[in-house]
């Protein structure tokens, strides 16, 4: 509908949608690189037990991505709250599932009604990727990311679901907080089309940057999670915590400073693609927004210079 599309309100014209961010394709599903993470639809914050969001401000913040161009939505069963599912949420705003939307979902850990934690032997990853698809209302999932624990050997469970895809149940395979070791073990398996781990301009592990350069010359997609919050940061910060340099690139071009963070995963490579979430509407078209904001050469590199200092 025109009137949710978000405008830019100094030029009285539709503000850039996800398209603007590029596109890169998940095996062979053709996704805009600026996507979005459905965790924080479920509570004011990550398995907040706490009062959940206003369930049609969650429905109607899934309906406006959509519009907003987005085809590539991160999820799993386990990201629930005391009444709110993201998996239930997205069927609910959603199905009929329009042409071209990539629903990506996890497996490997899970929680209890209780909120407890689990992780999945290879045997019980049939029932987590059924699971997702009761909750998603889907006869097959496009792409399911295998999450990690430790540095353990992940063969068997990968080779788990690598059976659930050659059985129809999933069409692509990804892996989640994986180290370079853990994605060639895997790749020995299955094809990989995705690496999913934390990443972000102040945030990440100590080789993350070899492993998405690594991932650039493979063709796989690597997708950072907490791209905004960076670490310590996943409950928000002020624009007073910012660091001088992103406030700097913020000021420049009139935007927010997570929209800076934003641009600068995006510049990373065009393999890399971002999947911030929001259960605010306004926030949401903020993020979108990002996907059409390009840093100069100067900015980056003053903003390298802060991703390297940590």
């Amino acid at each position: 509908m025109l009137d949710d599309v978000p405008q830019d309100i100094a030029h009285n014209r539709p503000a850039p949608t996800a398209a603007a961010s590029g596109t890169w394709t998940l095996g062979d599903l053709p996704v805009h690189r600026l996507g979005f993470g459905a965790m924080r639809l479920t509570g004011r914050v990550a398995f907040s037990s706490g009062v959940p969001r206003d369930r049609r401000t969650s429905l109607r913040v899934l309906r406006q991505a959509v519009e907003s161009g987005v085809n590539h939505i991160d999820t799993a069963s386990f990201y629930f709250s005391a009444l709110r599912s993201a998996n239930e949420l997205i069927n609910s705003a959603l199905a009929p599932y329009p042409e071209g939307l990539v629903i990506a979902t996890k497996v490997g850990p899970w929680r209890d009604p209780s909120g407890e934690w689990s992780w999945a032997t290879p045997g019980q990853l049939r029932g987590q990727v059924e699971e997702n698809l009761r909750q998603l209302g889907r006869d097959h999932l496009d792409l399911v990311n295998l999450r990690v624990r430790g540095r353990d050997s992940l063969a068997e469970r990968f080779g788990a679901l690598a059976e659930l895809r050659a059985a129809g149940l999933i069409r692509h395979l990804g892996v989640s907080n994986v180290t370079a070791e853990q994605l060639a073990e895997a790749r020995e398996v299955a094809p990989v089309v995705c690496v999913q781990n934390r990443y972000s301009l102040q945030g990440g592990s100590p080789d993350a940057d070899g492993l998405l350069r690594a991932c650039g010359a493979a063709g796989i997609a690597f997708v950072p999670f907490f791209a905004i919050a960076g670490e310590g940061r996943e409950q928000g910060a002020a624009a007073s915590g910012e660091p001088a340099e992103v406030l700097a690139v913020a000021r420049a071009h009139d935007a927010t400073p997570a929209q800076v963070r934003l641009a600068w995963t995006l510049a990373q490579g065009p393999h890399v693609l971002a999947i911030p979430g929001t259960g605010d509407p306004a926030h949401l078209a903020e993020n979108v927004a990002a996907g059409a904001l390009r840093l100069t050469p100067q900015e980056l590199e003053l903003l390298d210079g802060l991703h390297r200092a940590g």
